[in-house]
């Protein structure tokens, strides 16, 4: 689940590539991506990734501060909002870079501040730090559910 690589850059470099993939969606066609029976969008993409960063971060938080976490109830990917619909302008994806760029950097900066020893014995219960660094880097999942647009004349 994890190895040598810096649990910050895993985090960090996962959003560069979503950030990647979502500079092309300004060319979305309208229609949703179905991928392993769910459908994606540019917007879901964007907001499972921010909702995955957020919901872990919280974890990270509440764990270090000897509190207990807050049960996760959004529907995740099973739901698709009218919002997730909606084209993916050039003022979304300028959205996008700043909401999950400050998202990286609070990461970076949480992750690089632990010990080695507080990434892989971590306060409550649960998965270690860095196991939930690697895991959270699983977001790119969703974005590459979308995948590179600019392709996507000759894919579809």
């Amino acid at each position: 689940m994890t190895d040598d690589r810096e649990p910050a850059l895993v985090v960090t470099s996962m959003i560069d590539h979503v950030l990647d993939l979502a500079a092309t969606w300004t060319l979305w066609d309208g229609r949703p991506v179905r991928v392993d029976e769910r459908v994606y969008t540019p917007h879901k993409a964007i907001r499972r990734v921010t909702d995955h960063l957020i919901d872990h971060l919280a974890e990270v938080e509440a764990r270090l501060a000897g509190n207990p976490t807050i049960p996760d109830r959004w529907h995740a990917s099973a739901s698709t909002t009218p919002a997730d619909l909606a084209p993916f302008t050039d003022e979304d994806l300028n959205e996008a870079r700043c909401r999950l760029t400050r998202l990286g950097r609070i990461w970076a900066d949480r992750l690089t501040a632990l010990t080695p020893d507080q990434l892989d014995r971590s306060p409550g219960e649960g998965w270690t730090f860095r196991q939930i660094a690697f895991h959270v880097a699983g977001s790119a999942y969703y974005a590459d559910s979308v995948g590179d647009l600019s392709k996507a004349g000759a894919d579809r």
